[in-house]
């Protein structure tokens, strides 16, 4: 993503979720859930993203849209739980709320780079900036309060 201001207007170019096509977007519109120039599908994601240490930068601190960072492991229990939840809340605010999955077996880097202690461990970020952090699963109407502060 790159950050422009072309006559004033500030606008972001952002990768479609799924051709991967650039597309110019006012920042004023993002939340207007906006369609892709190329595939004409949303350009953001309905379901949570998964994240690696490589792709942590261009999904995470470069995203025009808070996200919810989910740390998991796949032999975690309340990770398990917390899945399905995160799914819904996904599809639910797709244009408002970005949610990507960290698995932190595969990605240690980014597990030590956070101090992941525990899992799961939530962190609601814009850019590089964290604004919470949750550790441990939380029921959906918990979860979508602390949300709702920041969104």
């Amino acid at each position: 993503m790159e950050t422009t201001s072309a006559s004033g207007v500030d606008s972001v170019v952002y990768a479609c979720s799924h051709c991967g096509g650039k597309n110019r977007i006012l920042r004023g519109r993002v939340a207007d859930d906006p369609q892709c120039g190329r595939c004409h599908e949303r350009i953001f994601p309905r379901a949570p993203v998964a994240v690696t240490d490589d792709t942590w930068r261009a999904e995470v601190e470069e995203a025009p849209l808070p996200v919810l960072v989910d740390f998991w492991a796949p032999w975690c229990g309340p990770c398990r739980a917390v899945a399905p939840m995160l799914q819904q809340l996904a599809a639910e605010r797709a244009g408002r709320l970005k949610i990507v999955k960290v698995n932190v077996d595969e990605n240690p880097r980014l597990a030590a780079r956070f101090q992941i202690q525990s899992i799961p461990t939530l962190m609601l970020r814009r850019g590089p900036i964290l604004l919470d952090e949750i550790r441990g699963a939380l029921p959906k109407p918990a979860l979508e309060a602390r949300l709702a502060r920041f969104l």
